[in-house]
């Protein structure tokens, strides 16, 4: 199995902190890596035409964001930007 990870959170999917996985908001799993980059090309295409702001990271680290969606974050008394991740699991995953 192969898997797309969908995550919102106040940092890029790539820094993936403790507890990160607690900013799962989506996750799609494929039998094939064909199926995989076909859904992969589709959140692509429906994230960029959503957000101004881009950056990816080896291949399998995407964020995106827009100026407009900040918040104040009390722990570290300043605005936080909120991002919007996609992680991408190429090597097949273990089944059970």
């Amino acid at each position: 199995m192969y898997e797309l990870i969908v995550m919102e959170a106040d940092y890029e999917p790539w820094w993936q902190f403790d507890g990160w996985e607690e900013y799962i908001i989506e996750r799609f799993q494929f039998e094939s890596e064909q199926e995989l980059e076909q859904h992969l090309t589709l959140l692509l295409n429906v994230y960029r035409s959503k957000y101004p702001h881009e950056e990816c990271r080896q291949n399998m680290f995407y964020a995106f964001w827009h100026d407009d969606e900040q918040f104040f974050c009390d722990a570290c008394d300043d605005d936080a930007q909120l991002y919007h991740g996609i992680i991408v699991q190429r090597a097949p995953l273990e089944t059970e």
